[in-house]
């Protein structure tokens, strides 16, 4: 396994949110990739699929933000990346994803880092992938911003997420099923109650998907669409990096 060391957690980016999000991560590890699937009935996977082949990543330099255990990584490799930088600030996803990706080494590199602090320098890749991200950051804008700082002009991004279904009626089944069940599964699956109800409640404040693609707009993205999965219960963003941004390192 190779972890880089990096900007694991400024404090000032990461703010109160950061240190509790990286422990709750940390601990439902051993579980993670199994709750994922049966929360989703095995969806994910397909989402997984659906967001990498809208990156376009064949012979591209890509970054995982949060990669976590490294599934969105693996599958760019298999989609045709030529490496791929997955990053995230929990260091115990890290070494899951370690394992995981060692037959797929040296094109894949795991980096301790925080999505609120990037440790790379502007316009490095070519392509910037995360799912499941963006609900778990301190300052969503901040970012979306950093994203673009690190993006290649014209490269692509590529957000999937767990959105505000645009249906009333299926938004009242999907909270039901997100606010009710999931808690209860992930408490009897994974044994940490807490964890469970803090994963629907980050999307209770965070923006919907059309609200969504007007800040990645104003974080400097070009050509922002985005594509409902699951009757609306999640939505891939895929946007181009402006071709003239003002950035800072």
């Amino acid at each position: 396994m190779r972890v880089d060391g990096g900007a694991v957690s400024d404090s000032r980016a990461v703010g109160e949110k950061g240190p509790r999000v990286r422990a709750m991560f940390g601990r439902i590890v051993p579980r993670y990739d199994l709750m994922n699937r049966l929360m989703t009935g095995g969806m994910d996977k397909g989402w997984r699929r659906d967001a990498v082949r809208l990156c376009e990543p064949r012979g591209t330099a890509a970054l995982d933000i949060a990669t976590g255990t490294g599934d969105l990584a693996i599958e760019m490799i298999r989609r045709g990346a030529r490496s791929v930088v997955g990053v995230d600030f929990c260091g115990p996803m890290l070494e899951v994803a370690g394992r995981k990706t060692v037959p797929l080494q040296p094109a894949v590199r795991l980096v301790a880092g925080d999505a609120q602090s990037l440790p790379f320098e502007n316009a490095t890749f070519d392509r910037v992938i995360n799912g499941f991200l963006l609900r778990n950051v301190s300052d969503l804008p901040l970012t979306l911003r950093e994203m673009a700082r690190v993006l290649k002009p014209g490269g692509r991004a590529v957000c999937l997420e767990i959105t505000h279904p645009p249906s009333r009626l299926f938004g009242a089944l999907f909270q039901i099923y997100f606010y009710r069940l999931v808690p209860r599964l992930g408490a009897l699956i994974s044994g940490d109650a807490q964890a469970y109800r803090y994963l629907p409640n980050s999307l209770t404040i965070f923006p919907n998907a059309p609200t969504l693609a007007q800040m990645m707009r104003e974080a400097g993205f070009d050509r922002v669409t985005y594509k409902y999965l699951s009757f609306g219960a999640i939505a891939i963003h895929v946007a181009v990096k402006a071709a003239h941004t003002n950035e800072k390192s």
